[in-house]
Formats: structure tokens, sequence, C-alpha cells
């Protein structure tokens, strides 16, 4: 389908002064699509040109518009030189592809210098005209859209979620390819930039004609992530989820408020049955012969081997009847074996979505990974994708073969990272094992379901926790309970995922971050020797941070794990691991036992007192927890669960050296209550160090909570008051003779202490809450350390809390039967006129910041003017995939980009934090000013995916590679739907702070 894309240069303003003697600037423009280039007139003498030049315009393929950026270059105009550049601007047209985005994009927008930052504005207007072309061999995907938010994003509905779609893209890098070795930084910089703008097109466009292939029209949870390889080349890659959405159109759909079940509602499938109260050990063999009206993924995907089906490591297990209404018994577990037989024709059935339409998730197996650790010298043919693709297929058909053995057909919430130091790689793939409602994966919706579900009337908020595998032929120890919210199925006495606290969930008390730190040194090593002493140390690492998960789970007081994101990043002398997630009390698991101290040590009176006041300690803290999160479940016997907790007791196996001999087992006295004790064994002096540590891990200050989740669990009652944090530090290790001990200390207090800045900072939001806690943490040098973290911050109002507190529970049903399209639980008095006011307006913020050893550092904030209204002001960004106190009218398209930053003259910028502050703060100029040009006001989902910083201070040289993305949005505030929200009917109203599908 050929086009047209027309460019016209209006204007500049703020340039810099190029010519020192008449402190002027002679400004013209060069406008480079593909190989055609068109210049402006030169503009003399003038730091604000006045151009108005005519329509440049260039007649393209809408391959070449989807692959490459427009190229706008400033530059000042020398008579007996060459011409000096001020800067560049790289505009992505795949924006104006869509057939319902913008159809124009004009603005101001920063021009940048990878050396000097932004030097002014330019004023640029640029349209696209396409001809219809039947061509059916096409190389474009022209009208996919792109979403980087994890959930069905608001204003649409999904009618089939098709699946896992990934493709990965390789060049040589520019930084390594100069011929004659003399590198100039700003060509250097610029061909990178360039480069990366054009494979990221090029990617983009592959992923959307496997998304044609498959008859989508759309990819949710798109994340794309670059591989700096150094020689070995530039690696681009990116996975998401293939889906076929329709926009809602419906002027009830924009309104802050549901109300009885429309026509589009009603077409949304549900899950027949989500608490199935029998398992039964019938074989579920795939049904080769029948028929079944799935989504065409087997167009393009390669089919599964017959081996991988063959030894296949599922547990027999299936479906059971239960009371299902008219499609109950046989029907339901035909359509079990058929959604799985039709999964299992993918090659990988995963899904990149952490949150989900009602009904869509069935039952939650618990978290899968898998690591490899790859030599980059081994790759024979640096340009072929060949070797990474079987890289990445390895580690995904280990997690296929684990969730096979958890009983589960698929894997949601998956991602999958990189850590690269020198010619070492670790793959790294994670997601949660879960059994999904095969309604959404067909085509065609069954009329009644709705209505079928409500006369039911199954218990709500427990059936995802019931276990998927079967309890007699277990893949691992568990301890199985029955439900304590239906009290038919088992659930495990605790639950890890990667995904978002289903919106339905039934939650007592409030929830939490936690999160696991460790540190290991390694030797120096080459090539392979690194990469076997990397691949030794991996297994323990990750035992380490499992333990470390369960006992903070534990002294919280809490049973169940959400958004876990752990990361394992590699240097030159040392690995590092990080786990975040966010803890809560699910109603359905049981109460977690205390904490049990053990020793093994010769009795020793001092040495007993010792333990025993840790013990005390140990208790006290998890009481002030459960009191401090508000955790307080019913008392419960075992006659009105059903029946007693299964004997012989399993203990967990995630204890630290712990021995398996049942002698010892039976000396010691574990019970706590009526549960088992989770049981720390002190044998060593590391042990008593860990325990020391868990005490020491403080609770956030008064009025303060947080998570890494979209939303904490517990809280309802959001106002639209809203922060967005950046905070990077970066600690140099002085001493060269470390421990592990005191480099897991140095770790630590470098991630708590960031936090406490952020709570200090934040003071006057109390109260409030820390949402979408993002750490990244990375080893750019050797002794080096960087920590990343993004996060919004939130209020809440506390004094309505408690009016909204007895009408939740109930809310909770009827929202999760009757309210597909706005799954919402904001209390809509929140969004009236009347909110509570707070010093910090609702803008964005950064905080950038350096911490060394001798305690030097410094902070800026540069917080942009308050927004006056939702269409005039600045661009708001979150990295939520929605605006509290408001609605999402429209998606405008992916914000991509990708800046390098490169100084020499580090000292005189302030240092690392001033080199820091001052690009992070241009990068979000700059974003903002992207989506402006698109006509948008916020950008949600927005993720700072990659911070690279290397600096040479004995140079006074440094440079940073900052890669970020989200979705460009229009929203309007819901002040201006009140007049539209009357004239609807009123009952049985649910809150609209964010629209369409809001998780918790």
């Amino acid at each position: 389908m050929p086009g047209k894309l027309k460019v016209k240069i209006v204007a500049g303003r703020h340039l810099p002064v190029m010519d020192r003697a008449s402190d002027l600037t002679d400004a013209f423009v060069e406008v480079k699509f593909g190989n055609t280039t068109f210049k402006t007139d030169v503009c003399l003498k003038s730091l604000n040109p006045q151009w108005n030049s005519e329509w440049f315009k260039f007649e393209v393929d809408d391959e070449d518009l989807q692959d490459e950026p427009l190229q706008i270059t400033v530059l000042d105009h020398d008579t007996y030189s060459a011409n000096d550049a001020i800067g560049k601007v790289y505009i992505d047209i795949d924006p104006l592809l869509y057939s319902e985005a913008a159809t124009v994009i004009s603005g101001w927008f920063p021009i940048y210098d990878t050396i000097h930052g932004i030097r002014g504005e330019i004023n640029v207007v640029v349209k696209v005209d396409l001809f219809n072309d039947l061509n059916r061999f096409r190389q474009s995907s022209c009208g996919v859209k792109f979403f980087c938010t994890t959930s069905i994003p608001k204003c649409y509905r999904a009618v089939i979620i098709h699946g896992f779609v990934e493709e990965l893209v390789v060049n040589e890098d520019p930084e390594y390819q100069w011929i004659d070795r003399i590198r100039t930084p700003r060509a250097s910089n610029e061909a990178r930039q360039r480069l990366i703008s054009l494979m990221s097109g090029e990617l983009q466009r592959k992923i959307g004609l496997k998304v044609l292939e498959m008859r989508g029209n759309a990819v949710v949870g798109y994340l794309q992530c670059f591989d700096l390889e150094g020689e070995s080349g530039l690696v681009v890659r990116a996975i998401g989820t293939a889906c076929t959405l329709d926009k809602l159109s419906s002027p009830a759909a924009f309104l802050p408020a549901c109300n009885s079940p429309s026509k589009e509602m009603k077409e949304i499938p549900f899950n027949e049955d989500p608490n199935p109260n029998t398992h039964s050990s019938g074989p579920s063999t795939p049904l080769k012969n029948q028929t079944y009206s799935f989504s065409p993924s087997k167009s393009y995907s390669r089919q599964s081997s017959s081996s991988d089906t063959d030894l296949s490591l599922t547990p027999k297990t299936g479906m059971g009847s239960g009371s299902a209404g008219k499609e109950g018994g046989p029907f339901k577990a035909l359509l079990r074996q058929q959604t799985q037989s039709a999964l299992e024709q993918r090659e990988f059935p995963f899904f990149t979505l952490t949150a989900f339409p009602p009904g869509f998730l069935v039952h939650v197996g618990g978290v899968v990974s898998a690591r490899s650790v790859k030599l980059l010298d081994r790759i024979h043919n640096p340009d072929e994708p060949e070797t990474r693709d079987a890289w990445w297929a390895e580690i995904r058909q280990e997690i296929k073969s684990h969730a096979k053995a958890l009983g589960c057909h698929a894997v949601v919430g998956y991602s999958e990272s990189t850590s690269i130091c020198e010619e070492v790689c670790i793959l790294s793939a994670s997601g949660t094992a879960a059994v999904l409602n095969p309604r959404f994966l067909q085509d065609g919706t069954v009329e009644g379901c709705l209505e079928q579900r409500l006369e039911e009337n199954l218990p709500a908020g427990c059936g995802f926790c019931h276990i998927p595998y079967d309890e007699l032929n277990m893949p691992f120890p568990a301890h199985l309970t029955h439900c304590y919210n239906c009290r038919k199925q088992k659930v495990p006495d605790v639950l890890f995922t990667t995904i978002d606290l289903p919106v339905d969930a039934t939650v007592i008390g409030k929830g939490c971050l936690i999160q696991a730190r460790l540190c290991r040194l390694k030797k120096k090593a080459q090539a392979e020797a690194n990469a076997t002493a990397i691949s030794n140390l991996l297994p323990f690492m990750e035992y380490e941070v499992h333990t470390q998960l369960m006992n903070k789970l534990k002294l919280k007081g809490m049973n169940a794990l959400f958004g876990l994101r752990i990361q394992i990043s590699v240097g030159e002398n040392m690995l590092m691991g990080l786990a975040s997630a966010t803890g809560v009390y699910l109603a359905a698991l049981p109460t977690p036992g205390g904490i049990q101290i053990a020793g093994k040590t010769p009795n020793d009176g001092s040495y007993e007192q010792h333990i025993s006041h840790m013990q005390k300690k140990i208790n006290d803290t998890i009481a002030k927890n459960k009191e401090l999160y508000e955790i307080n479940p019913p008392e419960m016997s075992e006659e009105i669960i059903g029946s007693p907790i299964p004997e012989p007791r399993q203990r967990s196996r995630l204890l630290r050296s712990q021995s398996e001999s049942s002698d010892e087992v039976a000396e010691l006295d574990l019970s706590h209550g009526k549960k088992d004790a989770f049981v720390l064994e002190i044998d060593d002096t590391d042990a008593m160090e860990d325990v020391h540590s868990l005490l020491t891990d403080v609770p956030p200050p008064s009025g303060f909570y947080s998570c890494n989740t979209e939303i904490m669990p517990g809280i309802n009652n959001w106002t639209s008051e809203i922060q967005m944090f950046t905070s990077v530090r970066v600690i140099r290790l002085s001493s060269l003779n470390l421990t592990n001990q005191a480099l897991n200390k140095n770790f630590n207090d470098l991630c708590e202490n960031l936090l406490k800045s952020l709570y200090f900072k934040l003071r006057s939001m109390i109260p409030c809450c820390l949402c979408h806690v993002n750490f990244t943490v990375s080893l750019p040098e050797d002794e080096l350390i960087q920590v990343t973290v993004t996060a919004v911050a939130i209020t809440f109002d506390k004094n309505q809390a408690l009016q909204t507190a007895k009408t939740h529970a109930e809310k909770s049903l009827q929202r999760a039967s009757t309210d597909n399209e706005e799954l919402l639980q904001f209390p809509l008095e929140l969004c009236s006129d009347s909110l509570p006011s707070h010093p910090f307006p609702p803008t964005k913020a950064v905080t950038v910041e350096k911490a060394s050893p001798v305690g030097e550092g410094n902070f800026r904030n540069r917080s942009s003017p308050p927004c006056a209204n939702s269409t005039v002001g600045v661009v708001k960004m979150t990295p939520l995939s929605f605006i509290p106190g408001a609605k999402i009218t429209k998606y405008l398209g992916i914000i991509n980009m990708f800046f390098i930053r490169e100084t020499t003259s580090l000292r005189e910028e302030g240092g690392v934090s001033g080199f820091l502050h001052a690009f992070i703060a241009e990068v979000f100029a700059m974003v903002r000013a992207h989506v402006a040009a698109l006509g948008g006001n916020a950008v949600v989902s927005y993720i700072m995916k990659q911070c690279v910083f290397m600096e040479n201070p004995n140079k006074n040289q440094a440079q940073c590679l900052i890669n970020v993305s989200g979705d460009a949005v229009v929203f309007v505030r819901e002040s201006e739907l009140e007049v539209a929200s009357t004239q609807q009917p009123t009952a049985n109203c649910q809150p609209a702070c964010a629209g369409g599908e809001v998780t918790t």
C-alpha cells in the first residue's frame, strides 16, 4: 500500500548561539526519510527562525513508513567550513497509520543533541496519505495497534485473546564498528540512536504481520528490550499478546458510572464455573479428530514436536463436573480438553497480560521460571538471529514443561529479560502457570453466560486459588487444605504469582511491598570458566532469594505474593539478586504459621537465652505487622472448614539449611496453634545474620503504603492526586576485599535508603501509597552498583475508608457478575470537587540521586507546572494503566523512545547526580512533546525499561543510555463528564476513576 508522507517545517525557538561574533545563529533544517533529503532556506542571524517551508513530500511504501523514522536535523550554516550540527528530532510515523488514531502530528519538538542535550525547539507538521492496495503479499502491518499496558486497554473489549507473539532483530553495533577505531562521540551516538530506531520499527512491523496472520488486530502487553552485546552485536527483542479488540463506541462506555448490563457486556464471555468442586483422575488426552473453533494461530506458529506431546509432564487431571446448569458435566470437561489441545498446538501458550477480563483466569498453579547462561563469543555469525532464537526457544520450552507439570496449559504474566557482562549473558524468563477459560480463546460468544452465572450463585474470590494439579499426583511436596472460602476445593498454604491481584479476589487487610536482596562474590574469570562459575552460583542464589521471600512473607503474617519479579544481574566480580512482590492475605488460603527458630549448637545457657530472645522478637514483629496491615482473619474450626487438615503435616521445603532427616523432624515440636510453624535453623553465623537482617526490615512510616502492583490491595478510595517519581542511585564500592556479608549490607542499605528518601519527599501527601514500585538493579562496571526505581504516589481519603469498608464486600460480588466493562472499585464521591488539598500538585517529578560510601550526594526536584484541565497544560505521565479520577477516551499509539547522552565535563554538570537528573528531565520533556504533538494529554503504562550508565571519573566522562515506552492517550476529567452522567440512571452505579477494566 503506497503512501505519501508530507512534512512542513514552521519555525524554531530558543536555539543556541552558534556564531560568537554576532551571538546569533544561521539555522536551516534537513528533512530526511529513507534515502530522500530536503532542505529549508537558511534563516540568517536569528535564535527564533521562521521558515514556513513548503510541504516536503515523500512517496514511500507503508513498509518504509513503519520501519523508518522521520529524521529532522537542525544545522548552523557556515560559508567557509562544515555546517555545525545543532541537534536532531526523530518522529515515529506509525501512530498515523492507525485508522482511528491521530491524522496529523503537529507541535513543538525539543531539538536533541547527544552531547549537549536539548538545544531549543522546532515546530513541525506531519501528515500521511495512504492509498488502497489489495496486494496480499504485502510486507507491512499497518493498522495493528500496539499497547504497553498489560491489561485489556480501557475503552476496548477483547473479542478473542489469540496468544503469544515474539520476534528479535540483530545488527552490528555502530559503537564497535568504526574502521579506524577513532571514535567521535556525536557520530557514534547518533548512528546508534538511528539504528535502534530503525530496528525498533522493523521489529514492530514483523510482530504486526504475525498478528495479522492470527487474524488479530492488536498487541497488548508489548514489551521491547535492547541487548547491548558489545562486539557480538545489538539485539532488539519484543514479546506481546495478540488480541482481537473492539472499540467501545457507545456513549455509555465513556461515562463514569456503569448501569444495567448492556449488550456489549452480555457478549463478553464469562467463566462458566470458576469453582469446580471435584477433581477426577481421568485421562485428558487431546481429541485429535474433533473440530474446534479456535483462533487461527496455527497458520504461522511452528508446531510442537510429537515427542513433546507424548512425553508431556501433565498430571492426569480433568475438570470436575459440579453443578454447572445447562452445560455442566462432560461438556465442561470436553471444553477443557479441547482448549488444552488447541493451546498445545501452539509453540508457546504464553500471555504477557497481568490483569484479565473477568472469568478469563480459572486456576493459578504458581510461578514457573527458567534461566540459562550463554557465551556471546560462541555466535558464529553475529548478524544472524537464529542462535538467539534457539536460546530463547530452549528457555520457553522449559517454562512450558514446568507449567504442564503443574497441571496447567498456559502461562500468564510472562516476561523475559537478560543481563550481560563482557561475553556472558544470563537469559531469564518467568510467568505464572494457569488454567484459562476456553470461551475467550475461540471465535464467537455464548449467550446467557451472565444469567447462568447469576443463577449458580457461586462464591466469588477464591476460584483462581484452587489447585489445578491432582492432589494424589503432586509435582512437588505441598501442604494442602480445603479452601477457607468455598470449603470445597483444595488450596496451597502459600501462593506465588507474577500477575496482579484478580479483581474479585477476597483479601483481608492491606498489602505491602516485600523485597529479597542478595549479593554473591565470584572470582574474575574469562569465557567458559566465567560462565561455569555463574551457572554454579545461580541455583543457590535463586534458592536464597525464595527463602528470603518466604521468611518475610511469614513475618508480615501474609500468605500470597503477587507481581513477583526476580532479577539476577551479573557483574565482573559479583552477582546480585533482587526480588520484588506485593504480599497479601488471601481469605481462601490458610492462616500462615509462625516462624520457629531452632539451634544446632551445643547446649549453652547464654546461647539459648539469645535464641529465645530472638524468638520473642519475631513473634512480636508478626503481631505488630498483623495490626499494621489490619490482618484479622475470622477464626474457623476444622468442622466449619468441612474436613480436618490432611495428615501427616508436611513442612515447606523452602527452609534455609534444613535437614531432611526424619529423626530430627520428630524431635522438634513445630506446631503453632493448629498450623505448622516455618522453621529457621541457625547452624552458622550466616544463618544468624539472616535472622538479624529479617528483623531489621523496617516497615514504611505511618501513613505510607507501598506495592509493586498497579493498585494496593485493601485500599479502594483513591483520589485524583498522583505524583510519578524516577530515582537513580549509584554507589561505588571502595573496598577491594569485600565479603558477601558486607556486600549484602551495602545493597540492603542502598535499597532501604532509596525508599526512605522517597517517603521523606512525599511526606506532604500522607496518607498515600507508592504503587507500581519497579526496581531495576545493574552492575555497569566493576565495583559499581546502580539501582533505578520508578513509582507513582497516589493519595487516598482515609476518612472515607471506614464508610466504604462495610459496603465494599457486598459490592465485590455484584461487580464481578454485572460490571464486565468497568471493573472499578473507587467511590464515586471522591471524584467530586470536594477533594482534600495537598501541597503537591498533580504533576510528575524526577528524583535523581547519587549515593557514595562517604555520604556524598545531592538531590534536585524539577516539577512541572500543575495541569489546569484535561485539555491544556502538561502531559501527565504514570506507570499505571489508568488515571485516577479520569476517563481514558482514546489511545493514540505507542511511545517507544531510545536516547543516548554523553559528557566530557561530568564534574561541571554537577557530577553523576546533575548529569543523570538533567538527562532524565530531558527524556520526560521529549516524551511529553511527542504525546502533545499527537493530540494526547497523558502517557499511561510508562516504563523506563533500561537505564545504562557508564562512568570514567578519571577522564571526567560519563555516558547514559535510556529506553522508555508507554501508551499515548487522551483522557477526560470526571468533572467534565458530570453533565453526561446525570442523564443516565444511577442505580447500581460503580465508580469509574480509570475506565474500562481496572485491576487491583
